[in-house]
């Protein structure tokens, strides 16, 4: 089982990431640095709340992450790209077998 974190959109310009990026957790917990495309350490901020909890199979709707019944969770980096000049990083995260 594995956790793909992807980014599939960007506010602004982000100075680590390009959409299409991907982060990969074996195991849902065990970085994958073959797998994984690049890590910004800001972006863990929003991802580290809610890794385990969705490898363990809660529904992503159930945490807050996803409108609809849905495979996918969606959280958001926390740089206020409008403030800074930096970029908003959209991700999608979903489970693997």
């Amino acid at each position: 089982m594995q956790l793909i974190i992807k980014v599939v959109d960007i506010k602004g310009k982000c100075p680590v990431y390009t959409i299409g990026d991907k982060i990969v957790l074996q195991q849902g917990y065990i970085l994958d640095p073959k797998e994984t495309d690049i890590v910004c350490m800001h972006s863990l901020a929003s991802i580290i709340p809610y890794y385990i909890a969705l490898s363990k199979g809660v529904r992503a709707k159930d945490l807050g992450l996803a409108k609809e019944d849905s495979n996918e969770a969606y959280v958001q980096c926390l740089d206020p790209c409008d403030l800074t000049g930096g970029g908003t990083v959209l991700f999608e995260i979903s489970k693997e077998n």
